[in-house]
């Protein structure tokens, strides 16, 4: 389990490497909600997302052998994208095996930032463990590692000297390192802060790990949330999320798509579908939100290109 003395450290290796992403406010949001809502918007960070966080926090912890060895990891995009450029700025090779169906922004971008895609139609997991037997690298889990979850936790020490009187944090979940993250360091500062993890009805991998008190792992996933899609919770988050989050709640893919296009439209905030399910959570009604609260929606990412844009307003429509 992390403690504020870890997120303390990653926010001190991060300096000057990444963004201070801004927190806005939400007329709109506030006015449906009864409530003064915010967006925290990592969709402004390095490589449009909060992943570079944890992959930058990570990679400072290797030793010289191990990043002499190359990393390799998992991903359906965002950490591989931030993998692959924290490697970059330390000259460490990277390799990312990804799902064959990734989003091609995506795959473009990892490759653009130095790293080497493997893409794949079979288990991610059992295949980035077949070639790291072949090549060897070092295996950076994408999001059940303790140094990855405190990069994630900068977020929430962000929110809090923006906010230090925040009423309530609500967090996508997929693997459960930015809510464990989130999660941890705002309780740990303020037990009273209330933490609201939303994940899309088709990969709700966490809630049922919570409800059976181990990690699960899904043997169909089905949700437009590429970002929430992971297969497996972690042993890590898994506890993160049990000691520190209040609640975990599903959404609809077609909430998720309305949340993203009213972010859009209203707070004019381009998000993926994954950071969009904050604010789905959010309009769920299944949130108790009291008058006056001041809520934060964590808008985890950006990374969306025109083609998939299209693709989910034909949905909409």
């Amino acid at each position: 389990m992390i403690e504020i003395n870890n997120v303390l450290a990653a926010q001190s290796r991060l300096k000057g490497l990444i963004h201070r992403t801004p927190l806005i406010g939400s007329g709109y949001l506030s006015d449906r909600c009864g409530a003064e809502v915010f967006l925290k918007l990592e969709s402004f960070q390095k490589t449009g997302s909060f992943k570079v966080r944890g992959a930058l926090n990570k990679l400072a912890s290797l030793t010289t052998e191990e990043k002499q060895a190359g990393v390799i990891s998992l991903s359906a995009g965002n950490h591989a994208q931030s993998l692959a450029y924290a490697a970059s700025l330390s000259g460490i090779n990277s390799t990312l095996v990804m799902p064959s169906n990734a989003i091609e922004a995506k795959i473009k971008a990892t490759e653009g930032y130095g790293g080497r895609v493997h893409l794949t139609s079979g288990n991610l997991l059992n295949e980035t463990l077949a070639i790291q037997e072949e090549i060897g690298g070092t295996l950076i889990h994408p999001f059940d590692d303790i140094e990855i979850i405190a990069g994630a936790g900068t977020i929430a020490s962000e929110i809090l000297e923006d906010m230090p009187d925040v009423n309530m944090i609500i967090v996508g979940v997929g693997g459960g390192g930015l809510v464990s993250g989130i999660g941890a360091f705002a309780k740990l500062t303020n037990p009273a802060i209330q933490i609201i993890g939303v994940e899309p009805e088709g990969a709700a991998g966490m809630s049922v790990s919570v409800c059976r008190g181990h990690p699960i792992q899904l043997t169909e996933i089905n949700t437009i949330a590429d970002g929430l899609a992971a297969p497996f919770a972690g042993i890590h988050t898994l506890a993160h999320v049990k000691e520190y989050v209040d609640r975990m709640i599903t959404v609809s893919d077609d909430s998720i798509i309305q949340a993203l296009f009213t972010v859009m439209e209203r707070a004019k905030i381009l998000a993926e579908p994954a950071a969009a399910a904050s604010v789905a959570g959010l309009l769920s009604n299944q949130i108790r939100i009291g008058s006056g609260f001041r809520v934060v929606c964590v808008i985890s990412g950006g990374n969306i290109g025109a083609v998939d844009l299209g693709r989910l307003l034909a949905h909409r429509s």
